[in-house]
């Protein structure tokens, strides 16, 4: 008897999660990234992109604003650093 393998928590559907338009955004983002001329902030008014991660929002966030077929943007959470009031302050 074959031992079967557990379902990890979600169903996988077989649809694409990012349309094709929006991976074309992405890889046109990247490319700006290494070619030097991406840049951040509204209007690219902001200063050069390094990191990748960045790329590939700014270039999710372009395909959004055409209309490309991309899940929405994830909310932070609640609750997610408490202030440090309660401690109290020697002099």
């Amino acid at each position: 008897m074959a031992a079967r393998k557990k379902s990890g928590g979600r169903k996988k559907s077989g649809r694409r999660k990012y349309g094709k338009a929006a991976g074309k955004r992405v890889e046109s983002a990247m490319r700006r990234r290494k070619k030097g001329t991406l840049r951040s902030g509204r209007g690219g008014k902001g200063g050069k992109v390094k990191s990748r991660k960045q790329a590939i929002a700014i270039g999710l966030s372009e395909a959004r604003k055409k209309g490309a077929k991309v899940p929405r943007k994830r909310t932070g959470k609640k609750g997610g650093r408490k202030k440090s009031s309660s401690r109290k302050r020697s002099r």
